[in-house]
């Protein structure tokens, strides 16, 4: 099966231009054209995704990514289920060994509610309660998952604001406790996201070669 991105905004580790140095971000579509170093439908319909470390960011970090989002954004309350469903390898990772697969974003915010880690080949979570929390609770939902594996992640959120996150990994299925949001997120615009983004910031002695790569084998949202 074709991973169809086509509709979705891809943030790239590339820049804008030569004199503009912020992250470029294009329609899946154009991406798949314009950028074939950093993201390739593979002969078999999978996504390649590739950050390296050194790279383009946005204004705000200096870490970059390689990074899905969809069209739009949406309101808890929008439907009784927001699904993210996400196949996956890691055949790359940063030296640091942590890097973002998965995440609901907020817009307008650089603190998530959820955010998902490959992280020293454990998948774990961290979770804001409130939209005001500073700093995310942190768990792990599955441990022993290799590089190279292939390994399924699902994020799932209702219209009452109970979230869970799971994942399998060559035969074993774990799911996080029931989270729940708290009432100030009932007013914010949410989005899915996922692919590779680099926890590890970039300095001007960092090795070209450093960066992360995933291959995305299955993908599917769904508001229903």
């Amino acid at each position: 099966m074709t991973v169809d991105i086509s509709n979705f905004t891809i943030t790239t580790p590339l820049p804008i231009s030569p004199t503009n140095p912020i992250a470029l971000e294009l329609i899946g579509s154009r991406a798949l054209l314009e950028c074939p170093e950093v993201i390739a439908m593979l002969p078999d319909g999978s996504l390649q995704m590739t950050a390296p470390t050194l790279g383009a960011s946005s204004k705000s970090t200096k870490r970059t990514r390689c990074e899905w989002k969809e069209p739009g954004y949406w309101l808890l309350s929008s439907a009784p289920d927001h699904w993210c469903r996400q196949q996956m390898r890691l055949v790359k990772v940063n030296a640091l060994q942590k890097v973002v697969i998965g995440q609901i974003h907020v817009k307008g915010s650089q603190q998530p509610p959820v955010k998902v880690f490959w992280n020293k080949g454990k998948i774990t979570l961290g979770f804001r309660a409130s939209f005001l929390q500073a700093d995310p609770v942190n768990t792990t939902v599955l441990e022993n998952v290799p590089l190279g594996a292939l390994f399924q992640l699902n994020i799932h959120a209702n219209a009452n604001g109970a979230v869970s996150v799971s994942a399998s990994c060559n035969g074993v299925k774990s799911t996080s406790a029931i989270l729940r949001f708290d009432d100030t997120w009932s007013t914010q615009t949410l989005a899915f996201h996922g692919g590779v983004y680099n926890q590890i910031d970039y300095s001007a002695t960092t090795d070209p070669n450093d960066g992360s790569v995933c291959i995305i084998t299955d993908l599917s949202i769904t508001h229903a």
